[in-house]
């Protein structure tokens, strides 16, 4: 579970499916999909829409690039897709993340910690 874990941390980017992560696991989709979700408390589906999120998250604080640039970067196929789903997980949009995040010269392990999404 942790090798398909690490997998998806490194290529969240890339379009990854449950069969191509079971093998990474040297197990069947089924057991995958039960096992990770018993292990790490959530789908492998929702892991990787969160991680393509927090990244998402770190590319609106600290660039000045598009919102459909961010969505095509962080793995997302649509920008429809990306807003309801970076809403579902944060709480607003894309748009009103970026306008109310501020640079306060805080570490950026911090700011990291503080708005990692908790979902």
């Amino acid at each position: 579970m942790l090798r398909a874990r690490d997998a998806m941390d490194r290529a969240y980017a890339q379009p990854l499916d449950v069969p191509a992560l079971a093998r990474i696991a040297h197990v069947s989709s089924a057991h995958f999909t039960r096992t990770f979700r018993a292990t790490f408390g959530e789908t492998p589906h929702r892991y990787l829409q969160r991680r393509r999120v927090e990244r998402a998250m770190f590319l609106l604080r600290e660039t000045d690039r598009s919102v459909t640039d961010i969505c095509f970067e962080v793995g997302f196929g649509s920008p429809g897709t990306f807003s309801r789903t970076f809403r579902d997980i944060v709480g607003r949009s894309p748009r009103a993340y970026r306008k109310e995040a501020v640079a306060l010269g805080v570490p950026t392990c911090f700011t990291m910690a503080w708005t990692r999404p908790s979902d």
